[in-house]
């Protein structure tokens, strides 16, 4: 079946999509959602042509659509272009969801409404697990942002074992299932070209959800 990746760049949205390609679906575009008002992909904070150069480096197409704040609004947008692609073809859609049950509830309801088949490959897997295989399937993400309370020497880092006990033992979300951090994977098996950050600098932008993000000035993109 043709399928979309929701695709947010990050680790769990690439692995969802990895597994359910090596489950024998045939992933024919990323979906990514960016915001309206900075042009960046939500909640992430990567520059929509950042995005788009990371799916050049995987070789499938990006599809990006804008969207707002409000979540009455966020629906529509969504199925509206969940709609555009169901009429190319597209008959299905993975999701990088891993235990959060209103996240499920909301994707499986939305693909109901348009008749769209919602793939969960990572659900109900250990978080812990998750970040093991990500990183022994040979990917490799750089964290581009966190709440304020991980502090600023986090963002920037590499997804590594190292990581992966400083969150067990702080009693974080090995996944970051709950927002504490996002990233952006910049190589792995689905990639024929790599991603390297050449110049990056820590912001941190306050608000109603302080937390610091990587802004990435620089890259480069190399054959592997």
């Amino acid at each position: 079946m043709n399928i979309i990746s929701s695709w947010s760049g990050g680790k769990d949205s690439a692995l969802a999509c990895y597994r359910a390609m090596k489950e024998g679906h045939d992933v024919g575009c990323l979906l990514n959602f960016i915001s309206s008002e900075y042009r960046r992909c939500c909640f992430h904070g990567i520059e929509a042509s950042l995005m788009a150069d990371q799916a050049g480096c995987i070789g499938i197409p990006i599809v990006q659509k804008e969207t707002t704040a409000d979540m009455k609004e966020y629906e529509r947008e969504f199925k509206e272009a969940i709609g555009d692609l169901k009429s190319k073809g597209y008959g299905g859609m993975v999701f990088g969801d891993v235990y959060l049950d209103e996240h499920r509830e909301w994707v499986e309801r939305v693909c109901s409404e348009m008749d769209v088949v919602a793939i969960e490959p990572l659900w109900n897997s250990e978080p812990g697990r998750v970040i093991e295989e990500f990183i022994d399937e040979g990917f490799s993400a750089v964290i581009v942002s966190c709440k304020e309370e991980l502090g600023k020497d986090f963002v920037g880092r590499e997804i590594d074992r190292e990581v992966l006990r400083e969150l067990k033992n702080r009693g974080i979300c090995p996944c970051g299932e709950n927002g504490e951090y996002h990233t952006l994977v910049l190589d792995g098996p689905i990639f024929s070209r790599r991603i390297i950050v050449s110049e990056a600098v820590p912001i941190l932008k306050d608000g109603f959800w302080p937390h610091w993000f990587l802004d990435i000035k620089d890259y480069t993109i190399e054959l592997k």
